[in-house]
């Protein structure tokens, strides 16, 4: 798995407090779990995964494929009211 950094998106999540390298754990998780963002795919298809890095964050990463790379996009801490379910329902769901 290959992951796309540039002047355009690398360090672009400190201000979540999430490093380029711990937002790429979570794409080893082996719970993680895929979903389509198609409300922010109008100019390429963008997902949303949610995982857990190896300190047990759970974190929610907005990312595209460009050039058969991983490019994150956004990345940040789930948030616990919203979006925690979408981690905890990836147990029902396929894994990726």
């Amino acid at each position: 798995m290959e992951f796309e950094w540039d002047k355009g998106n690398t360090g672009k999540n400190k201000k979540h407090r999430v490093s380029d390298e711990e937002a790429e754990e979570i794409f080893s998780d082996l719970d993680k779990a895929k979903y389509p963002d198609p409300k922010h795919s109008s100019v390429e298809p963008r997902y949303v995964l949610t995982g857990e890095t190896q300190k047990n964050r759970q974190l929610l990463v907005i990312y595209t494929i460009r050039n058969n790379r991983i490019r994150i996009i956004s990345a940040r801490d789930l948030n616990k009211k919203r979006e925690k379910h979408l981690y905890e329902k990836a147990f029902n769901t396929t894994k990726i």
